[in-house]
């Protein structure tokens, strides 16, 4: 399979509601690997369909405890506050200060359409909502209070 390529600020699928996943088949499951291999060919810590020109609600994320797939994330708790410096695949040559949740519990589907619930803390969290920010066409630049340029 040819890998996917990160598309960049820029393109309209950055900027649209992506759209539910209803049907768990061998395509689904092939978003996700495909998704996760862009992940690490591009050493980040999140990945969200429309990044790769895909507008489905479909994240990856691995921190560092392995990869989280969430298909149809959504927020169910959060707590907390903290500013932290965010970058993203898709804005390259950017960082930017960012208020998030300190922590969060997102509910989602597996690759199977099974439910699980995540909890997340400290980088965790800023990275999930970072990506379900993502598919709703939100980009870390809209809520910055600091653009750093790198």
């Amino acid at each position: 399979m040819a890998g996917f390529s990160i598309v960049k600020i820029g393109d309209p699928v950055l900027r649209q509601k992506a759209r539910q996943v209803t049907v768990f088949n061998k395509k689904t499951k092939k978003l996700l690997d495909g998704m996760r291999d862009a992940l690490y060919k591009a050493n980040g810590v999140g990945l969200a369909a429309p990044q790769v020109g895909v507008s489905k609600r479909v994240v990856v994320v691995d921190v560092g405890e392995g990869v989280w797939e969430l298909i149809n994330p959504e927020i169910v708790f959060q707590d907390g506050e903290e500013l932290g410096v965010e970058g993203c695949l898709s804005i390259p040559g950017m960082a930017g200060e960012v208020n998030r949740a300190a922590r969060v519990k997102v509910r989602a589907l597996d690759g199977d359409g099974r439910e699980q619930v995540i909890s997340a803390e400290g980088l965790g969290a800023r990275a999930l909502q970072h990506e379900i920010d993502h598919l709703d066409g939100i980009l870390f630049i809209d809520r910055a209070t600091k653009i750093i340029r790198q």
